[in-house]
């Protein structure tokens, strides 16, 4: 199978391209900076890199890169620093998101391709109406208005659900919602839920990044997970204990919506 990732040099984005390539798949990134993927990643045979800029790419360009693929995933994110978070672009991840659906929807494919988005659990699901709390709305709405990222990952997700939508011919998404992220050095044992089963801001959980990149990679790569979490937002939380990696069925927390 092909698969296309942007953000691959993100740490997230690293896990999810070697997930990829262990499991056998051919992969193509498209990163700015190449040397920071590591070695072995590099060299490896199945990996194809594409040097530049996801943004400055043409119409004709993302179109071709995108041609072939099984599934396309973004980790793409803001840095957090100053220029990061408030310099250009600021709609990394919105614009991003637009154009790849773009290039997927100029291939014209017989089949639906696939576009999986790693988000965040701070970003509401509107198609669930996932409450919250006054406090929680007050400080939402000033952080979309302070913080650019914010704003960025919810209108991406945004546009998949209202501009893609469920029933489009040519593509079918996922975003997928991690809480608190941390740096862990192999897939641990972790729970999927439709909805945040506590406050993102007030009661958050952690999530590992390896873990995100192997539920990631588990959407792209079978299509029993992909069937469950087609055209939701499923939340990513790491489990008390860490023992092999599974996927916890949904029902065993109770849900906010």
């Amino acid at each position: 199978m092909n698969y296309l990732i942007v953000g691959a040099t993100g740490a997230t984005g690293r896990l999810l391209t070697e997930q990829l390539l262990e499991r056998g798949h051919f992969v193509k990134v498209i990163v700015r900076s190449p040397e920071k993927l590591p070695e072995a990643v590099r060299n490896h045979a199945n990996l194809t890199i594409i040097h530049a800029a996801v943004l400055d790419l043409s119409d004709a360009d993302l179109a071709q890169h995108v041609h072939g693929c099984d599934a396309v995933a973004s980790c793409l994110g803001h840095n957090v620093t100053f220029k990061g978070m408030y310099g250009h672009p600021r709609k990394l991840v919105l614009d991003a998101t637009r154009r790849l659906c773009q290039a997927i929807r100029a291939n014209n494919a017989a089949t639906a391709t696939k576009f999986v988005l790693m988000n965040t659990v701070g970003n509401s699901n509107r198609d669930l109406n996932e409450p919250l709390a006054f406090a929680e709305k007050a400080i939402v709405g000033l952080l979309r208005h302070l913080v650019p990222p914010v704003a960025d990952n919810e209108q991406a997700a945004d546009y998949l659900r209202t501009e893609v939508g469920q029933n489009d011919r040519l593509i079918a998404w996922t975003a997928v919602r991690p809480d608190t992220l941390l740096d862990e050095a192999t897939v641990t044992e972790y729970q999927l839920v439709p909805s945040p089963t506590e406050s993102p801001l007030f009661g958050s959980r952690e999530t590992s990044r390896i873990n995100v990149a192997h539920f990631m990679a588990d959407l792209m790569t079978d299509e029993a997970c992909w069937a469950q979490w087609k055209g939701k937002m499923p939340v990513i939380y790491n489990q008390a204990e860490a023992v092999a990696p599974s996927q916890t069925d949904a029902s065993e927390r109770p849900l906010l919506s």
